[in-house]
C-alpha cells in the first residue's frame, strides 16, 4: 500500500509549465502533429466546456499573449509529447517562430465546444492536403484514448469513461483520511523526501512574481504583511499564482492537473514551517500531508469542475498547517470540517490572473479554520455539508462539485462566452 500511494502522489504532483489546460491542448495537437508526420494545414480542436473556460484568457509561458491559438502554434511549430505537461516551455526564437506560424495560419485553427458529458475532453485533427491525424486527451490532463492516422487506429482506449470512472474508484489506493494521516507521518522520511523538490521550483516562481505580474496580488500583500506571519505566508504564495497565470515562463510542480493547486499544497506549508522554528522532517512531513489530502479530496470531486481548485489544495494546506502546530488527527479532522463549511461554493469560471485573489481567499480561511480548530472548536455536524464523521464531510463536498454544480458550469461558460468586452484606452 505504501508503494501504491507513493506511485500516486510521483503520477499527481508533476512539473508543469503554464496553465495545466492549454498545456494539455498543446500535448494534444503535438501528438496529432507528430503522427501526421508534416506541418498541419489546418487545426481543429474539440473541447469540453472546462477545459476550454480554463484556457480563454489564462497567459501562455514567455508570449505576453493569453488564450490557445499561440498554443496551438507553439505545439505545432516546437511541440515535443515527450514533455508532457512542460510542453510549453519553449526558448524565445522558438515562441518567435511559433507567434510567425500564427500570424500566417490563425484562419486555420478552428476552436469548439464539445457537447461531451466528460469534464476533461480534447480532440484535435490536424490535415495536409489528403494526409490526417486524430489525438484525443480524455480523464487526465495526459491520458491519451486515441490517435489515429488517415483514419487508422495506433491507440485506441475501448473502455467506456463510465466503465473508466468505474475501474479508477476501484482501484484509488486512498480510502479515508485515517490513510493520509498515518502515511504521511509514519512512511520512512527518506521515502518522501522527493517532495521537497516541489518547494524549490515553487518558491522560484514564488520569487519570480514578488518582482510584479497579474494583480500583483503577491508583491502588494508582503509590502503590507509588515512582519505578520500569515499574511507573508500567503504573499508569497500567491506570488507564484501572479506569475503562473500572468505567463511566467517558470515550471512549477502541479497536483492532481493543477499548477495552482500545486502550489497552494506547497508553499503555506514550507514557509509557514520554516517561520515557525519547525524541523526539516515536520515541514516534509507536513509537505506530504498537504499535497495527499488535496488529492485525496479532488479525487471526489473530479478532475475538472465548477468548483474551484483552491477549495480541495485549501483543505490539504489547513490539515498541514495542524500538523505543524502540534496538532492530532481529531483537529485536523476538526480544520477540515470548518473549511468545508467555509469556502464549498467558490466556482471556478476560467483560469486566469485573478486566479492569485482566490487562491489568498483559500489560504486566509485555512489558517482560520486550522487556528480553530487546534482550539478544539468545529463547525456542528447539523451545519451545512457537515457531519460527525470526517470522510462523509469529504463526500458531500465532492458530490456537490462533481454533480451539483453541472449546470453552473453551462451558465459560467456562457456568460464568460458572451460578455460584451470594452476596449480601454490610455
Amino acid at each position: 500500500m505504501t508503494d501504491s500511494i507513493l506511485e500516486l502522489i510521483h503520477r499527481e504532483v508533476v512539473l508543469a509549465t503554464g496553465c495545466t489546460e492549454p498545456g494539455a491542448v498543446a500535448l494534444a495537437v503535438a501528438k496529432a502533429t507528430e503522427t501526421l508526420g508534416e506541418e498541419p494545414q489546418t487545426v481543429q480542436l474539440s473541447l469540453s466546456k472546462n477545459v476550454f473556460k480554463n484556457a480563454m484568457g489564462v497567459g501562455i509561458p514567455g508570449t505576453g499573449m493569453i488564450g490557445l491559438p499561440i498554443a496551438v502554434a507553439m505545439a505545432v511549430t516546437s511541440g515535443d509529447s515527450k514533455r508532457q505537461l512542460d510542453i510549453l516551455n519553449i526558448g524565445a526564437e522558438q515562441i518567435a517562430t511559433a507567434k510567425q506560424w500564427l500570424a500566417q495560419h490563425a484562419a486555420d485553427i478552428d476552436i469548439k465546444v464539445s457537447d461531451t458529458d466528460d469534464k476533461l475532453y480534447i480532440e484535435c485533427r490536424c490535415a495536409a492536403g489528403d494526409n490526417h491525424a486524430r489525438a484525443v486527451i480524455c480523464g487526465r490532463h495526459t491520458h491519451f484514448v486515441a490517435i489515429e492516422h488517415n483514419g487508422v487506429p495506433l491507440l485506441k482506449d475501448n473502455v467506456s469513461m463510465a466503465q473508466s470512472d468505474h475501474a479508477a474508484t476501484e482501484s484509488f489506493c486512498i480510502q479515508s483520511f485515517a490513510q493520509v494521516y498515518d502515511f504521511a507521518l509514519h512512511t520512512d522520511l527518506e521515502r518522501l523526501e522527493f517532495i521537497n523538490e516541489a518547494v524549490d521550483y515553487n518558491q522560484a516562481a514564488s520569487v519570480e512574481g514578488l518582482k510584479g505580474y497579474g494583480l500583483y496580488a503577491g508583491r502588494i500583500l508582503m509590502d503590507n504583511a509588515a512582519g505578520d506571519i500569515v499574511h507573508t505566508v500567503v504573499a508569497n504564495t500567491v506570488a507564484a499564482s501572479d506569475a503562473r497565470m500572468d505567463g511566467c515562463t517558470l515550471p512549477v510542480y502541479s497536483n492532481s492537473g493543477s499548477g495552482n493547486q500545486g502550489i497552494a499544497c506547497t508553499l503555506p506549508v514550507y514557509h509557514y514551517g520554516k517561520l515557525k522554528g519547525c524541523t526539516h522532517e515536520q515541514i516534509t512531513r507536513a509537505l506530504i500531508l498537504s499535497h495527499l489530502t488535496s488529492i485525496y479530496v479532488k479525487y471526489g470531486i473530479g478532475r475538472l469542475s465548477a468548483l474551484c481548485g483552491i477549495v480541495n489544495a485549501s483543505i490539504g494546506v489547513t490539515a498541514g498547517l495542524v500538523y505543524l502546530q502540534g496538532g492530532s488527527y481529531k483537529q485536523m479532522s476538526y480544520a477540515i470540517k470548518n473549511l468545508i463549511n467555509t469556502i464549498a461554493g467558490m466556482v471556478c469560471d476560467g483560469a486566469k490572473p485573478s486566479c492569485a485573489l482566490k487562491m489568498a481567499t483559500g489560504l486566509y480561511s485555512a489558517f482560520v479554520s486550522a487556528e480553530l480548530a487546534c482550539h478544539n472548536h468545529v463547525v456542528e455536524e447539523t451545519d451545512g455539508l457537515s457531519e460527525d464523521d470526517i470522510d462523509n464531510s469529504i463526500r458531500n463536498l465532492g458530490r456537490l462539485g462533481h454533480d451539483g454544480m453541472n449546470e453552473t458550469d453551462d451558465v459560467v461558460l456562457d456568460i464568460m462566452t458572451h460578455k460584451q468586452l470594452k476596449s480601454c484606452t490610455n
